[in-house]
């Protein structure tokens, strides 16, 4: 069997997608970059198209190893890493989203974070998930798509429409989508829905009730990097090779590893679609 040389990372941002393949003292043996449409309904909501993100998914694998050269059977492992937040919900047998990707930067769950804040939920969200009621994150906007799409809830009840946020939907895909794609997310994305419990690392069975939302589509959460991987990428899919998926990362955690921020105390702060500091608690 050929040595392993590489290893590979998608970045689905707010603005592209990324696919890069590195040699494994860290060099970039090749890149490639598509932007994607962004999607203003009305004042203060942004959307994605949840299949046209991962059309381009697919293109930039293609490109990064035909442009690099790279035998996609020599790359031992891939990572995902996302813009945190941005919420779908899909047919699990078809891949078919039942609305657009509600981004995080978008603010249409206003009145259902104002409700929670009402039915006196602030103190205990901030217990359990250490989050501020706010329309950033996941968990109203699955809410609101479960409110407002008819006929969805019912479905998530019994399994046949799942939620992930980016790093779930991407990796769902690349390992063979409606085929037994595997539907997992790590702690770091998990951690920013709203809807983990930070003691027991588990979705929150009150929030979840409270909010209507069905314990049965949602991901298994998974560590970060886990060695029982999380699936392959099958032969029939944009890499044309058996890659074992491995990695998954919300893009500011990420950020956080990558500036080697290892140590108590250190923090990062990024400049980008939104300015984000992050700072290592230790722990």
């Amino acid at each position: 069997m050929a040595e392993k040389k590489y290893a590979a990372a998608i970045d689905q941002g707010t603005t592209g997608t990324r696919f890069m393949v590195f040699t494994h003292d860290g060099k970039v043996a090749s890149t490639y970059y598509e932007e994607h449409e962004q999607i203003y309904p009305q004042a203060g909501w942004v959307e994605h198209n949840p299949m046209a993100s991962w059309e381009k998914t697919q293109k930039v694998i293609k490109a990064s190893l035909v442009n690099g050269k790279i035998d996609p059977n020599l790359i031992s492992g891939i990572g995902v890493t996302n813009q945190r937040e941005t919420t779908i919900l899909w047919d699990k047998a078809t891949g078919e989203p039942v609305y657009n990707a509600i981004v995080w930067q978008c603010t249409r769950t206003r009145d259902i974070c104002q409700q929670m804040i009402d039915d006196g939920w602030e103190s205990k969200i901030r217990e359990k998930t250490g989050l501020p009621i706010a329309t950033y994150f996941s968990g109203p906007k699955i809410k609101w798509i479960l409110d407002n799409v008819p006929n969805v809830r019912a479905r998530a009840a019994k399994g046949e429409v799942i939620f992930g946020n980016i790093d779930t939907f991407v990796i769902w895909w690349v390992t063979g989508g409606p085929k037994g794609g595997a539907h997992v997310t790590d702690y770091t994305n998990a951690s920013r829905t709203m809807l983990m419990n930070l003691r027991t690392l588990d979705w929150d069975d009150e929030i979840l009730n409270y909010l209507g939302i069905p314990r049965a589509c949602l991901p298994k959460i998974r560590p970060s990097s886990d060695q029982k991987l999380y699936g392959m990428t099958p032969k029939d899919g944009p890499l044309g090779a058996e890659v074992p998926v491995c990695g998954d990362l919300g893009d500011q955690q990420g950020a956080l590893v990558g500036q080697t921020c290892f140590g108590v105390g250190e923090a990062k702060n990024t400049y980008g679609t939104g300015c984000f500091m992050l700072l290592n608690t230790g722990g």
